[in-house]
């Protein structure tokens, strides 16, 4: 046997409440090898078996949340400060307390893992599959295994439940992404570089197998086995190109494809309506699509980091694991119909941003579906005048343009903004929003011919004051209600595919889907932004903005890469028309008052 492959096994059973085995070896496969750190009540030590609760991922299962993210960590509700707790991950210290065996593992070429380090690969996936598969014929276990974790941690619950592994029995995907090129990868085909460039930088390649001095950064133990050599770590490295995956059929994303309806296991998925670039689409349509029986979606708003450890959302957690890992049903979740699908929040009037306290006053109303069955699809039609008009505004017989330069992003970007009178009730808007535009390019004077646009638009909520109210985005930043992108050369929408609906536009992002944009041809667009909830109050007003790159409530995830919006293919002036044959609305799903 390898050194690679050897049990490294060492316990700590003296220093906390609950059985500690770190460097556990799981064989895969393949032949090669996964190392997790178990914890488990003590009542394992008489023969009592417990279900597990499990995640798989890249930050190092050694790594202490309190030296990944201090502040956050200095943020979680008490509860959850412990040695041994993790970034994004169940408590040991907590879930073990409570009748649960926490498996952390290191990926595929992470930590103590050996092998290619290649984040959100299939192989990776394969790896998680044996990981399940094993907990669950391990005398320790009742023989049910349970996901739960954040963002990462989330994603990748969809792709191993697609498996149907031996042994999963129920999934909480809490704030992720379930389409890694449309919601991760690339916003409507336009490349989201900057998010991804930190996130490698910081999150993953600190953690790699064989890296020298993770001990002397205090970033968790060397490598048990030894350092790796530059060229050795190299070589071991699946490195992101990132310009080079610019469609869903490219090879390496195509091997990340996988069926939401093959995932078949009860699902809790929680979408945090202010992750507007990350950690909500995903979530809701990973409801919409997933094949199981039983499934709910609950929309929370806040940070990414600290709502999954309030302890209201924790009990939560609690109530829907135990009924499905522990026959101990409290509340329904096995009952179909007793616990409804849906668990709005309603983001009514401004409790400003980042504001914990203030967030958790946000009402709460159960439903039965989503979309809304009494949804009811409003067109707002944008005019020449920057006007949002609940009526077709009345079309002058010569058609008339609106001009905006690109490129551009943040206090650079040129923007159009399109305001609607200010409303005379209160009204909910809640659900799928599409923007339908009629757009051009056009050449800036001595320069060449633009061949493509970028369209960025964002929904803005102004109070009755003109003041305007931003929810918390993922990461504590000011955030709009929503946004939404879309590349003009990739507008196919494939209208025969099943998941296609008037709200929700199908696109394949295939090489093959690749439409011309030619100078002062227009061109019909529909726009998705991401799902939402907002309650504009009376005098309130919505604004539509478009704009030619980036702008405020952005935050990490910029798409601003030199390569992906060179000037040679994307500098010119944008154009909106208006008039007879253009007419340009935005469909918002208006909730009925009751």
């Amino acid at each position: 046997m390898s050194d690679q492959h050897r049990n490294i096994l060492s316990v700590d059973s003296e220093s906390f409440s609950y059985i500690f085995e770190q460097n556990v070896s799981v064989p895969l496969g393949n032949g090669g090898v996964v190392r997790c750190n178990v914890y488990k009540p003590r009542a394992t030590l008489t023969g009592t078996k417990f279900p597990v609760l499990m995640t798989y991922g890249p930050y190092g299962k050694d790594v202490p949340y309190k030296d990944f993210n201090p502040k956050s960590f200095s943020e979680v509700h008490p509860t959850h400060q412990t040695e041994q707790s993790a970034w994004e991950t169940p408590t040991p210290q907590f879930w073990t307390d409570n009748g649960y065996i926490v498996i952390r593992a290191d990926e595929i070429g992470v930590g103590q893992s050996p092998g290619v380090l290649n984040v959100k690969s299939a192989s990776s996936i394969e790896g998680f599959r044996d990981v399940i598969e094993w907990a669950a014929e391990q005398e320790w276990c009742s023989g049910k295994v349970g996901l739960l974790g954040v963002s990462y941690y989330a994603a990748t619950q969809w792709q191993v439940a697609s498996l149907q592994p031996k042994g999963l029995a129920a999934i909480v995907p809490w704030e992720g992404f379930s389409d890694t090129y449309s919601e991760s990868l690339r916003h409507g085909g336009i490349l989201s570089n900057k998010f991804y460039s930190m996130w490698y930088s910081r999150q993953v390649a600190p953690n790699q197998y064989g890296l020298p001095g993770r001990a002397a950064r205090n970033w968790g133990p060397d490598t048990v086995e030894g350092d790796l050599s530059i060229e050795e770590l190299n070589a071991n490295r699946s490195v992101l190109v990132l310009h080079e995956q610019r469609y869903r059929d490219d090879k390496s994303l195509a091997s990340l494809n996988f069926n939401l309806e093959d995932v078949t296991v009860p699902v809790l998925t929680v979408a945090n309506l202010g992750g507007i670039l990350l950690h909500l689409r995903g979530n809701v349509l990973g409801y919409l699509w997933a094949g199981s029986d039983f499934k709910y979606l609950r929309f929370i708003t806040g940070r990414h980091d600290l709502p999954f450890y309030y302890p209201e959302e924790v009990e939560v957690q609690k109530s829907f694991l135990d009924a499905w890992l522990k026959d101990d049903d409290r509340e329904g979740w096995t009952k179909k119909g007793a616990v409804p699908a849906i668990d709005l929040v309603l983001r009514r009037g401004n409790v400003g941003y980042n504001n914990p306290q203030g967030e958790k006053t946000f009402l709460r109303r159960k439903e039965s579906e989503w979309p809304l069955a009494r949804t009811k699809y409003t067109p707002f039609y944008l005019t020449a005048l920057r006007t949002l008009e609940r009526d077709l505004p009345e079309q002058k017989p010569l058609p008339i343009k609106l001009t905006y330069q690109a490129l551009g992003e943040n206090e650079h970007a040129d923007t159009l903004t399109f305001t609607s009178a200010p409303f005379d009730s209160e009204t909910e808007v809640t659900g799928h929003i599409v923007a339908h535009l009629n757009v051009s390019i056009s050449k800036d004077r001595w320069r060449g011919s633009p061949s493509d646009l970028d369209l960025f638009l964002t929904l803005r909520h102004l109070s009755s004051s003109g003041e305007e109210i931003s929810y918390t985005g993922s990461a504590g930043e000011p955030v709009p209600v929503t946004k939404g992108w879309l590349r003009v050369s990739l507008r196919k929408t494939n209208t025969q595919h099943p998941r296609h609906r008037h709200w929700l536009p199908h696109r394949d992002f295939y090489s093959t889907d690749v439409l011309p944009v030619v100078p002062n041809d227009i061109y019909p667009v529909d726009v998705e932004l991401w799902p939402t909830n907002v309650v504009v109050g009376s005098g309130g007003k919505l604004v539509l903005e478009v704009s030619s790159g980036d702008t405020s409530g952005t935050g990490f995830w910029g798409h601003n890469d030199p390569i992906d919006r060179s000037e040679d293919i994307f500098k010119g002036q944008n154009h909106i028309h208006f008039g007879p044959n253009y007419v340009n609305y935005m469909t918002l799903p208006v909730i009925p008052s009751s």
